[in-house]
């Protein structure tokens, strides 16, 4: 793996957020930056008639454009931020597929909600829900708004393998910051219904606290120095994470937790903060 940060980049707002933001994680990190703009040929075919062909759009005097706007966003960044090592490159193809395809070279894949194909009525756009699902890398997307520079970084913590490596994720992003750690751990509680047998939600809430300490222990001991604050608390991960964005700099989740079905790619927790939250949002899966 390359410690090297992907972004991907269009030149649209969202995108510029995007890349502040990598900016910042590349200054803790000292992991070089690569912008990315992924152009893709359209083949326009209209009304065909003697002598008229199929045409191609956007042309080659738009590619031309577009490699100018990557390489002065990339010589821009690298001007405001001296001692960051930035690139610009140009790739061709469906901007998701191009995206997945060059995660796997990448240590960090850094995404803008919405590009300039994105409709106003989504929170998040099709690019980063797929790029998501699919990448080989943590990816975190950032809305325009949205890259709060205070507050904790918040993990969602359910015992899953995604969860013990978006733990570790956090922690580390906590160290490079000098923040307090937040551990969620979301526990359901029975249904109105029925209740069973002797449940008691103080026994059940301080074995899951105690799940998520000791899932904890082996960070602690490689940070000392991060606080970390551990709630184990009931309700629904997603709703109690989207809370929690509310005074975090970053949620931490992973692509897929306990509750996921092997045919999803991307778990409904990871979706609902992709499209709700209040802070950027890194997901983290298996390479």
């Amino acid at each position: 793996m390359n410690e090297e940060i992907l972004v991907g980049y269009d030149g649209s707002p969202d995108a510029a957020v995007a890349l502040n933001w990598a900016l910042d994680e590349a200054g803790r990190s000292g992991w070089p930056v690569r912008l990315a703009y992924v152009f893709e040929w359209l083949t326009v075919t209209g009304w065909i008639g003697p002598g008229v062909a199929p045409g191609v759009w956007p042309d080659e005097a738009a590619r031309r454009q577009v490699e100018e706007l990557v390489r002065k966003a990339a010589a821009d960044a690298a001007a405001d931020r001296p001692g960051l090592t930035v690139h610009g490159e140009v790739f061709d193809g469906p901007p998701a597929l191009v995206l997945q395809e060059r995660s796997a070279e990448a240590g960090m894949l850094v995404l803008g909600s919405r590009g300039h194909g994105g409709f106003g009525g989504l929170l998040a756009g099709s690019t980063a829900v797929s790029v998501t699902a699919h990448a080989h890398c943590p990816v975190v997307v950032v809305r325009d708004g949205q890259a709060a520079t205070s507050g904790p970084v918040v993990v969602g913590s359910d015992g899953s393998e995604t969860a013990l490596r978006a733990l570790g994720f956090a922690v580390e992003r906590a160290a490079q910051r000098d923040v307090p750690l937040r551990v969620l751990r979301a526990w359901e509680p029975p249904g109105d219904r029925w209740v069973p047998p002797g449940f008691d939600p103080e026994e059940t809430a301080a074995a899951e606290r105690a799940a998520a300490e000791a899932e904890l222990a082996t960070w602690r001991e490689s940070f000392p120095d991060v606080p970390v604050e551990v709630e184990a608390v009931p309700g629904s991960p997603s709703a109690l994470l989207v809370e929690a964005s509310r005074s975090a700099q970053l949620v931490v989740v992973g692509s897929r937790g306990r509750g996921g079905l092997r045919g999803m790619l991307l778990g409904s927790v990871s979706q609902q903060l992709i499209q709700h939250s209040h802070c950027p949002v890194a997901v983290v899966r298996e390479r």
